[in-house]
């Protein structure tokens, strides 16, 4: 199988679980994503060695 790098940035997402606010939720539902990091994992479904290569400033 392939080795697959990406590059990019990691999105995450902070959701309130259920219908409140964000200012009224003491906990948080976290999603990661992006397009690069999507890329790495549907690669690494298939059977493929992935990476994700990213910096942090």
């Amino acid at each position: 199988m392939a080795k697959v790098v990406t590059l990019g940035e990691i999105m995450l997402r902070l959701s309130s679980p259920g219908q409140k606010r964000f200012i009224q939720s003491d906990q948080f539902d976290v999603v990661y994503g992006g397009g690069e990091a999507n890329v790495a994992v549907s690669a690494a479904n298939y059977g493929h060695e992935a990476y994700f290569v990213t910096k942090v400033p």
